[in-house]
């Protein structure tokens, strides 16, 4: 941090506030406090007759991997809206929300992802060029499970797989490898 958006002072320092646990960017000249929080990623695992929609990453990182639809949440948006949202934007798939399937901390990378069940209202979908360069409807056992972009997918994947042999219908609680189970 430069300067202080507060006042525009360039007196900033990293320290903990009085009160506080954590250090946080404070301005030596107006107090102000920068409090930095993770951002929440949201996304679906689509699903229409025994298939699961996945798209080809077009950007960085992870391009040319598998992955869910998902995208960072937006300000004025439900975690729903940004789940669907991102399912359209990537996939050009409609999509309705059956529940919150999994919940997927990296605190690493300062990272929330919420992977929400979802049911495709039709099997149309196409690639959006900005996003996806491939969009494909994968059978359980076609599963591209080497190339999937990130843990939080292949956990989301899993845990459905998981669950259709059971009757369980809660939300899985994942962690980024490397930190256990907390």
């Amino acid at each position: 941090m430069n300067f202080c958006s507060n006042c525009g002072s360039k007196q900033i320092s990293l320290k903990i506030p009085e009160g506080d646990s954590l250090p946080r960017f404070c301005c030596e000249q107006c107090g102000e406090i920068f409090y930095q929080n993770p951002k929440i990623v949201v996304g679906c695992l689509p699903v229409f007759e025994d298939k699961i929609l996945m798209c080809k990453r077009a950007i960085e990182p992870r391009a040319g991997f598998w992955n869910l639809p998902a995208g960072y949440l937006e300000n004025g948006e439900t975690a729903e809206e940004g789940a669907i949202r991102e399912t359209y934007e990537e996939a050009h798939a409609q999509v309705e929300i059956i529940r919150l399937h999994v919940l997927y901390s990296i605190p690493q990378f300062n990272q929330v992802y919420l992977h929400f069940l979802a049911r495709m209202k039709s099997p149309d979908f196409s690639i959006s060029t900005l996003e996806s360069t491939e969009v494909r409807m994968f059978a359980y056992h076609e599963i591209p499970w080497q190339d999937i972009a990130f843990s939080s997918s292949t956990f989301a994947i899993e845990k459905f797989l998981e669950a259709k042999n059971s009757s369980y219908e809660g939300v899985h609680r994942g962690y980024f490898p490397g930190i256990p189970n907390r």
